[in-house]
């Protein structure tokens, strides 16, 4: 059975910086499709950044040249390094995976998550 722990969230100014940790379990990162999500207060989810397996990413163009989305294959862990931090970046990160070694269109086809980290980034 895969499961995925977020880490690393936080209260940070604007301008911050955090890194996410995803610790999965069950398969080996380095054969998924693996990504980030968010949801803010009232809003619903969307995707953030994905990352295939043979490292190609893909990030939302809200978080685009801000945002790194990586993997250490011999930790079996995903990370997410967030700069620039804004208030808009706030919300509860979920990390996920399509269960494939491919990535689908988007941000689709993604099936099993994390319990989610929360971000708060004050102004």
């Amino acid at each position: 059975q895969v499961e995925l722990v977020e880490s690393g969230g936080g209260s940070v100014q604007t301008g911050g910086s955090l890194r996410l940790s995803c610790a999965v379990s069950g398969v080996s990162v380095s054969n998924l499709c693996l990504g980030w999500f968010r949801q803010a207060p009232g809003k619903e989810r969307e995707g953030v950044a994905k990352i295939a397996t043979y490292d190609a990413t893909f990030y939302a163009e809200s978080v685009e040249g801000r945002f790194i989305i990586s993997r250490d294959n011999a930790k079996d862990t995903l990370y997410l390094q967030m700069n620039s931090l804004k208030p808009d970046d706030t919300g509860v990160y979920y990390c996920a995976t399509t269960l494939s070694r491919y990535c689908n269109i988007g941000f689709t086809g993604f099936e099993s998550w994390g319990q989610g980290t929360r971000v708060t980034v004050s102004s």
